[in-house]
């Protein structure tokens, strides 16, 4: 009602109001989005007839309300296109708006606005949703070959009827800016956007071809110059102009990083530019007499083209001479930003294959110096990145570097503390795994420098506001998680760690900081691989404490912790009762409330580690609490296979434990809702399961299990039902693990045999009357013209399901060991041919029921069983 009025007031917040309903919806499914459709109805056809009468009014009002409107449109379609309300007739009346608003001028009295004021003017901000609105629409449903199929006729339509007309306005736009007329950042990289889309299609790159040489030299090379912004920036705060560097999204680094892109593309995919702009730079590197910061340019465009270039032969072997020539004599230029460009030119093409050795002596040389003498903090920080990728692309540079590990280590830690650049923690980690064996001599120092950086970002004033101290505090913990990763042989280095880590772990508990409970919990794993000490052992008991309050969902990543805690020292573990209670509370917590299933097998996995890790120990009081904890959890109904094997699994291994101690357990346990005796439930619950234990482990623990049930000396009444399944289930298990223990004996495919490929000149380009095809597209269209039942999914699935990727790989508990799974754990071969033998010894009537329902072929895989049986014992005499 407002909207249609002819009041103008109303208008603006009938907008807004507007405006919040679109984005309610913004992200939902299409078919979700009926009632906003419904809605759309009436308003989409007022809202456009309102800002085509406010088009030719340029005063402020007029634009803030076209602005807004712009905003709806761009909620309504920036997510999925609604065909049934926009079709051809109404997105061209759109599409002619849209455009009408890129070719206007801004009324010349906004230049009298200072210019970091300009782009929150409503005229400029008009452009910008007009060209977010225009650039959304061409990439995702627009560009034929790189649409979904809603959109194939759409995207036909979009590029013959709208794509060249909108790219000729852009491209005026474009040229304004080329001329020196003011264009904001934000709108001139949404032009440049379009451009790049505008390059995979011939009809926009006919347009675009005869100004593609002007674009490249005038418009790109500009914006990947040094300016006077970013002087003015790198004397004034340094610090702040590494965060912009290395800060993709920043505003004024945008139309920077669009520009790198197109000219990416551009090179890759249209074979004219490539050369030309590779002869541009040369002529302005070759110029003694050139503006320096044009040389930044031109190794600015060089080393973003470093990918392609290293492809292509031609290029390739010109490299070398081009680093020596324009490269290192730059490295010691009196200009801080060149001495910084150059050391990023050689960490682009630090894959290059040197031909001469001292060409790389030399680039490593140079970069160290940059990085220990250099008094810029800029170009420390690139020289730093250099230095790294040098080391890890060429086997040569690693050994120069070598003798000088410690005071670049120091270096490196220095620059860290005063920029506090998250790269360069990425740097220490890659030089640490590098270096380990250097790194053990200095490797206690690190981790303080680290702790103390750390605590100074935890303890910093803006920390709460600023994400990127999140993100550095992340890297610190994750380069000493790196440092105990490696030093982990070190048995003394890693005592002395300890102190340091606890303290760091520690502040992050007292604070709580929650998001770096993961970091901090792998740095006590790291802590307790070897040996667990007194400190550590008190951690259990502070975890406990924090854990009850965070509701366990952290749970899963404490699991590696708990179960080292369970298994590298269990004579302590065991010497305090306190332990196994703390480690059975939270199991047991975990598993009651509603935690989600993966945490939930994680707790039964622990369960069952500890009954095996402990058998014989003398934990019969913990038996009967462990195996309630996880048939309470089986009997409230579980949906994923895995969980159901892994609670089962915990009973199975209190069967192994000690038998009689199960079986009097499951006889004296009821459960509310049920009742049935729990014994005959697990049984059969058991028996309908064995095809879902997967992996080595489990279907180890299955079989031993089944092999114990076999002799049970007083057998559960529930037997008598289910003999006929024991064997041919041990029998499908053994032909599981046949497989797995086959599939890893197969060795890897060679993956060096692709290295040699860097020879091979790769070529992407289109030629200039064809289209750029999304190799998908062709790929989905081959699929979707197969008649049914011939393409894509195999019509016996059932049959291979057994024997799928996951029969042949380990499930992710597996890595959670036992003393099952050591060399000389429990051969699962012998366990039960010896219990067969036995059982047939004893009690030939039960034997009978036991065999007689095997097939022909069941009996020959029996027999082969007991042939590997006693191949293994025999194996196992020698070894002795």
């Amino acid at each position: 009602m407002y909207l249609q009025s002819q009041n103008s007031g109303s208008w603006y917040g009938s907008l807004l109001a507007l405006y919040q309903l679109v984005k309610t919806y913004e992200y939902r499914k299409a078919d979700e989005r009926e009632p906003l459709l419904a809605a759309m109805q009436i308003f989409l056809p007022r809202i456009q007839q309102l800002i085509s009468q406010l088009l030719a009014d340029s005063t402020i009002f007029s634009v803030l309300i076209q602005k807004q409107i712009l905003k709806i449109f761009h909620a309504l379609v920036q997510y999925s296109l609604p065909l049934q309300l926009i079709n051809n007739t109404v997105m061209t009346q759109w599409m002619e708006i849209l455009r009408a608003i890129m070719d206007r001028d801004v009324p010349p009295e906004t230049l009298e606005v200072d210019e970091d004021d300009r782009p929150e003017l409503a005229w400029w901000k008009c452009k910008k949703w007009a060209l977010r609105i225009i650039t959304r629409l061409f990439e995702r449903y627009g560009s034929p070959g790189n649409v979904t199929k809603e959109y194939y006729e759409f995207a036909d339509f979009f590029l013959k009827t709208y794509a060249v007309g909108i790219q000729q306005v852009l491209l005026k736009v474009v040229d304004q800016h080329r001329q020196k007329q003011y264009v904001t950042p934000r709108v001139l990289q949404q032009c440049i956007n379009y451009l790049n889309q505008g390059l995979s299609h011939s009809l926009t790159w006919k347009q675009m071809k005869p100004h593609m040489q002007a674009i490249c030299q005038e418009v790109i090379f500009p914006l990947m110059c040094y300016k006077d912004e970013d002087e003015k920036l790198w004397q004034e705060d340094p610090y702040e102009y590494i965060r912009m560097k290395f800060n993709l999204y920043d505003d004024h680094a945008l139309p920077a990083t669009a520009a790198q892109s197109l000219l990416c593309k551009a090179a890759r995919k249209r074979k004219e530019v490539l050369p030309q702009m590779m002869e541009f730079c040369h002529q302005i590197l070759m110029d003694p007499s050139a503006d320096p910061r044009r040389k930044d340019g031109a190794l600015h465009c060089i080393g973003a083209l470093a990918e392609l270039l290293l492809k292509k032969r031609m290029y390739r072997e010109q490299m070398e001479l081009m680093l020596q020539n324009y490269v290192f004599p730059l490295l010691n230029s009196p200009l801080g930003y060149l001495r910084a460009r150059s050391c990023w030119v050689l960490h682009c093409f630090s894959p290059l294959r040197f031909h001469d050795e001292l060409v790389l002596r030399n680039a490593v040389e140079l970069v160290k110096q940059d990085l220990i003498d250099d008094k810029e903090m800029p170009v420390k920080v690139e020289a730093a990145i250099a230095l790294q990728t040098l080391v890890s692309n060429q086997e040569q540079a690693k050994l120069y570097i070598r003798p000088y590990i410690r005071p670049i280590m120091q270096e490196l830690l220095h620059v860290v503390k005063e920029t506090e650049n998250d790269d360069l923690t990425n740097v220490i980690q890659k030089m640490i795994c590098e270096y380990n064996q250097e790194v053990a001599a200095i490797a206690v120092d690190m981790t303080q420098n680290l702790a103390e950086i750390f605590t100074r970002v935890l303890q910093s004033e803006e920390y709460e506001e600023n994400e990127d101290k999140t993100v550095m505090a992340l890297g610190i913990l994750s380069t000493i998680d790196t440092i105990l990763t490696v030093m982990e042989d070190h048995k003394e280095i890693t005592q002395q760690l300890e102190g340091i880590c606890l303290q760091v772990i520690g502040l992050v508990l007292q604070k709580p900081i929650i998001e770096f409970y993961e970091e901090i919990l792998s740095l006590a794993f790291g802590l307790t691989c070897q040996t667990i000490s007194p400190q550590m052992w008190q951690l259990l008991g502070v975890l406990y404490e924090v854990f009850q309050h965070d509701c366990f969902d952290y749970f899963t990543d404490m699991m590696p912790l708990l179960h080292n805690y369970v298994t590298v020292d269990t004579d302590m573990l065991l010497s305090n009762p306190k332990h196994l209670e703390v480690i059975y509370s939270m199991c047991k917590k975990v598993l009651t409330i509603d935690a989600g299933e993966d945490a939930e097998c994680h707790a039964a996995k622990l369960l069952e580690v500890i009954i095996l890790q402990c058998r014989g120990r003398g934990i019969d009081q913990c038996i009967p609490l462990f195996v309630e904890a996880v048939l309470e959890r089986l009997m409230r109904g579980v949906k994923s296979s895995e969980l159901r094997t892994m609670c089962l699994q915990v009973a199975i291994a209190a069967l192994y434990y000690n038998p009689a101690l199960l079986i009097h357990t499951l006889d004296n346990m009821h459960f509310q809702h049920n009742p049935q005796p729990i014994t005959a439930h697990f049984i059969n619950q058991w028996m309908n399961d064995t095809e879902f234990f997967l992996g080595l482990h489990d279907r180890k623990m299955c079989i031993i299990g089944l092999s114990v049930l076999m002799e049970l000396p007083s057998r559960p009444a529930v037997l008598e039902g289910v003999a006929a399944q024991i064997v041919p289930s041990i029998l499908l298990l053994f032909l599981g693990l046949k497989h797995l223990y086959a599939s890893r004996l197969v060795n890897k495919p060679d993956l060096l045999a692709r290295a040699g490929a860097q020879d091979e000149d790769q070529n992407e380009e289109i030629p200039s009357d064809e289209d750029e095809v999304n190799e998908n597209r062709n790929a989905m269209q081959q699929q979707s013209s197969m008649p049914q039942g011939q393409g894509g999914e195999d019509d016996d699935e059932d049959e291979d399901d057994y024997w799928d990727d996951d029969g042949f790989e380990g499930t992710p508990l597996e890595e959670y060991s036992t003393p099952l799974d050591y060399d000389n754990g429990e051969d699962e071969y012998r366990f039960f041919t010896s219990a067969l033998l036995r059982v047939q010894n004893t009690d030939a009537a039960w034997y009978q029921c036991l065999t007689a329902p095997l097939s022909d072929d069941q009996k020959k895989q029996l027999q082969e069983i007991y042939s590997i049986s006693q191949q293994r014992r025999s194996t196992a005499a020698k070894g002795q």
